[in-house]
């Protein structure tokens, strides 16, 4: 009996795995050389004809596994590309400069957002001292279903200046996001550095999203340190790209990445950070918001999409839409 248990357990695998390779040459596949979908069903049909010549037996279940390590082999091979016709809003990459305490950043994004009309593409360089890093805001993002969000990080320099990251998909022309596609190798890695009138701006008055605004309880020594990691991430994706996974490499699961390197008692890892409708939550249960409020009342307290519509284009955009907001 254990050992009929046992060849059902690997005749599950076999079919699991081979399942996703036919799956990873649907979706990976190049287009000119052969139409993925014809691929993809000869190498499931393929697979089946191996199992039932050798009559499900063990050795069925070992002929069986060699052709997802084939496909496995050749995916872990595609390498993510550098240049391509990129989709206007992720054209360029940020890279960074240091000297002492200021640290430079390029390619940082400053669109310009209005209903009706096409952004208007905006690339500036932007100087910042790390002397003056004072805090560490977190925005939440819905589109849609509130059991998915999209975390947004802020870092605050003096009294006015902020940074904003959004770990985001790097498309080209054409493409558009697909969730089970973000499984497999379709989309680069992306970390926007932008103006928060950019990545703000265009969830809330172009998108008409709702927008979360949380001030965290990082102070400005652990702010320095996680702003550092952020940009040697930067810096690393702009000389050698890396795909996007929506279950291992999203918006969500580097934004732990970094806070975890940041801290010698890492959080333990919690299914909401995939499931992240809820993540503003899990971090206030675990110290990481400055208010003491009920989270209840807190979160419709940080609701700002009608502050940030009212300040639109103002210079004192990030003011505004905090004025008046719990722990602020």
């Amino acid at each position: 009996m254990a050992a009929r248990l046992i060849w059902v357990l690997g005749l599950l695998i076999v079919c699991l795995t081979n399942i996703w390779a036919a799956a990873a040459l649907y979706f990976d596949l190049p287009a000119d050389v052969a139409p993925g979908i014809l691929v993809a069903t000869f190498y499931l049909a393929s697979v089946v004809a191996l199992l039932s010549l050798f009559r499900f037996t063990w050795l069925a279940l070992g002929i069986g596994f060699a052709p997802f390590a084939a496909v496995a082999l050749w995916w872990c091979s595609i390498k993510p590309p550098k240049t391509r016709n990129w989709q206007p809003d992720v054209a360029q990459t940020a890279w960074t400069e240091r000297n002492g305490d200021k640290v430079t950043i390029h390619n940082l994004r400053d669109f310009d957002y209005q209903p009706g009309s096409p952004p208007q593409p905006r690339w500036e360089t932007k100087v910042v001292d790390l002397s003056d890093l004072q805090a560490v805001d977190l925005f939440i993002n819905f589109w849609g279903s509130t059991l998915i969000c999209h975390p947004i990080v802020s870092f605050q320099f003096g009294p006015t200046e902020h940074v904003a990251i959004s770990v985001e998909t790097r498309m080209s022309e054409g493409q558009s996001y697909s969730t089970i596609r973000g499984f497999f190798k379709q989309f680069a890695l992306i970390y926007i550095v932008a103006d928060e009138r950019d990545v703000v701006r265009v969830r809330t008055n172009y998108r008409h999203e709702q927008l979360y605004l949380y001030r965290t309880s990082i102070g400005p020594e652990r702010a320095r340190a996680l702003f550092l990691d952020y940009m040697r991430t930067v810096d690393a994706l702009h000389q050698h790209p890396r795909f996007y996974n929506a279950l291992t490499s999203n918006c969500t699961t580097n934004v732990r990445t970094h806070t975890a390197a940041t801290t010698s008692n890492p959080a333990p890892w919690d299914w909401r950070m995939l499931v992240n409708g809820t993540v503003d939550e899990l971090v206030y249960e675990r110290g990481g918001l400055a208010s003491h409020l009920p989270f209840t009342e807190l979160k419709e307290k940080s609701l700002i999409d009608a502050r940030a519509q009212a300040a639109d284009q103002a210079t004192d955009f990030s003011e505004r839409i905090r004025a008046g907001l719990p722990s602020f």
